[in-house]
């Protein structure tokens, strides 16, 4: 097997909103970090541990419109796509790296604009079954089997 394989998975938490930029060819980009949590415990003290990974996410095109739209900073989202190394030259003169995630599909898992709205839909009011009377103890309106 000659072939090599460049895949990523990720479910993780925005660390910031989308940030946009659009080229004169009506193309653009989105990008984003992503954060992801690893917990463990010391074996030594027996204390949890949990420690973060950010990950720099591009997203392009209506992808990165999408993002954008729906997605702000703590979020929680899937991210499938490739890894990405790029350098370039800062003012400076030194040269600057950086590895991304090149997303290629993502699912969003929540978002809080949707933990808002279920909130405000709550009802207080116990829900009711249709299929019981409370008149008569909570026992079922009719008891035939079928």
């Amino acid at each position: 097997m000659n072939s090599t394989l460049n895949k990523v998975m990720l479910i993780g938490h925005l660390g910031d909103d989308v940030k946009m930029h659009y080229f004169k060819s009506d193309s653009c980009i989105g990008k984003f970090p992503l954060a992801t949590n690893e917990t463990y415990i010391n074996k030594e003290t027996g204390e949890k541990i949990t420690s973060t990974e950010w990950h720099n996410i591009v997203v392009r095109n209506k992808a990165a419109e999408l993002c954008e739209k729906y997605l702000s900073k703590g979020d929680k989202v899937y991210i499938e796509g490739r890894i990405k190394s790029r350098q370039w030259q800062a003012e400076d003169g030194s040269t600057k790296y950086i590895t991304e995630i090149q997303a290629i599909d993502f699912t969003f898992l929540t978002t809080k604009k949707e933990i808002d709205g279920s909130k405000e839909n709550k009802s207080t009011e116990p829900t009711k079954n249709a299929n019981f009377d409370t008149e008569n103890n909570g026992l079922p309106v009719n008891d035939l089997p079928f």
